[in-house]
């Protein structure tokens, strides 16, 4: 996590908050997935909801079929 969220109080509170939020939703991702989250400096500001319904989105998103360019 970038420093950029904010000091190290901050980043663990956003560690924490993303872990607890992505542990339910991975059984609905295919076995072998990998996830990687980035917490953007919002993250430090926004409440556990939003967090959760951001991460909703983009795994909703990263679930979706891909288009070919």
């Amino acid at each position: 996590m970038s420093k950029a969220v904010g000091n190290a109080v901050v980043r663990n509170k956003v560690r924490r908050r993303l872990r607890h939020l992505v542990r339910p939703r991975l059984s609905s991702l295919p076995p072998g997935t990998s996830l990687v989250v980035r917490a953007l400096p919002a993250a430090a500001a926004a409440s556990f909801e939003t967090l959760g319904t951001d991460l909703d989105a983009a795994l909703a998103a990263a679930r979706a079929p891909r288009r070919r360019r």
